[in-house]
């Protein structure tokens, strides 16, 4: 109260007003102040001291100060934190508008080449790492060198798979629009174009070229034959009941081509065995596949396997299977396998032969369960080959250490 009191006294007037009353009419007062314009009171009598000391007088003039800085000092402060809170656009939800945009144009290409169900780049790849397993035995070539050609391969497959997609596409637009499973891929909803899709499908073709003129010269011949597979294929539904054989016929060839990418040479005896063991499993998993389809496949007249074989599903993947275990069998033999090779063999008879038996083919669902499994049977194999190989490689690299021939996996292009 006392200090609320004073407030309406200028600082000049406050030493007389203390000296007229009568606790401090003796003139113990001083009034001094400080440069921030506050006045204080203070006592020359030390019994006082308690009473007096630090009592702090405001002034208007320093009142009407303070609060000039305080509109100084504060309010730019208040300001700008209203127009970033409230005007500037934040940072994080920018970045997130943009990685949006650039999804939404990337997704339906991804979409068109089946990225984003890499199954299929699976199922291309393993007959590819089996043939470079069986070709790298004979131990000429480093491990670095099959490795390489390895990860070529599956560059590769990923952009042939991609590509044989986006051919497919463009050939059964009108198809696609009419089966409920097809209904919505890029092409059908108009999320592309068909002259965006030959771009894309020209950029897809144009970089697995540059993979496969990496290989060996003979290697290059051995790929180059294969486009013509590779662009006719998608028609064979069109004219014969066995579409899935000429699938098999296309997707298989790197059970040709890595071989030769490790050898610069194609030995039939193994080579050839395991090219047809390859076809026959593409044509099982993929008539299990073509299962999920065979109404609408029907009704628009598009033939498949799924269709030809009917009530005889069952009896006719097991001959296929019955051919692909004989292939491998043949090429294991003719390269020298040892036990663990069968053990995998063996394990991959058990793994077909449960998914015929418990086959439901007119079960959506447990149809395509059933086909993405064999991703599995492609490891399976290759465990197989370098298991049964290992003792082999190792003493094929022993004997061959310092005499490796790297010339014939050099580039047919670009080797200098």
């Amino acid at each position: 109260m006392f200090n609320s009191s004073l407030r309406s006294y200028k600082v000049i007037n406050i030493k007389t007003f203390l000296l007229k009353t009568n606790q401090y009419s003796n003139g113990s007062i001083n009034v001094t102040s400080c440069l921030c314009g506050h006045s204080y009171l203070k006592n020359k009598r030390n019994s006082d001291r308690v009473q007096l000391k630090n009592v702090r007088v405001h002034s208007t003039q320093s009142d009407q100060r303070r609060q000039k800085v305080v509109i100084e000092t504060s309010t730019p402060k208040i300001v700008i934190h209203k127009i970033k809170d409230k005007v500037l656009p934040d940072e994080k939800e920018a970045e997130a508008s943009l990685r949006l945009a650039w999804k939404e144009k990337i997704n339906p290409y991804i979409k068109l080449a089946r990225w984003d169900k890499p199954i299929g780049v699976y199922l291309l790849y393993w007959p590819c790492s089996w043939s470079i397993a069986l070709g790298s035995l004979s131990g000429t070539v480093p491990l670095s060198t099959s490795l390489e050609t390895a990860g070529l391969f599956l560059i590769g497959a990923g952009l042939m798979r991609g590509a044989g997609c986006t051919i497919n596409d463009l050939w059964d637009k009108d198809v696609d629009a009419q089966v409920e499973r097809t209904k919505d891929r890029p092409l059908v909803s108009g999320a592309l174009s068909n002259k965006q899709a030959f771009g894309f499908l020209a950029v897809q073709l144009g970089l697995a070229l540059g993979v496969l003129l990496q290989l060996n010269c003979y290697s290059v011949a051995l790929g180059a034959t294969s486009m013509i597979l590779v662009i006719t294929y998608p028609l064979a539904k069109r004219f014969t009941n066995y579409p899935q054989i000429f699938l098999g016929a296309t997707f298989n060839w790197g059970a040709l081509l890595g071989y030769s990418a490790v050898t610069g040479y194609i030995q039939p005896e193994v080579c050839i065995p395991l090219y047809l063991s390859a076809l026959s499993w593409t044509v099982l998993y993929d008539t299990i596949y073509a299962h999920q389809d065979k109404h609408d496949d029907a009704r628009l007249g598009i033939k498949s396997t799924a269709l030809t074989f009917g009530e005889h599903t069952k009896p006719s993947l097991t001959g296929a299977l019955a051919i692909s275990l004989s292939g491998l069998i043949l090429a294991g033999q003719a390269a020298h396998m040892s036990v663990p090779y069968y053990v995998a063999l063996a394990m991959y008879a058990a793994h077909g032969g449960r998914q015929i038996y418990t086959l439901n083919p007119d079960s959506a669902d447990d149809c395509s369960k059933k086909f993405k499994s064999n991703s599995m049977v492609g490891f399976i194999i290759l465990l197989g080959i370098l298991g049964g190989g290992y003792r082999q490689y190792i003493g094929n690299r022993e004997r061959n250490r310092g005499k490796e021939d790297v010339s014939v996996t050099k580039s047919c292009l670009f080797s200098s």
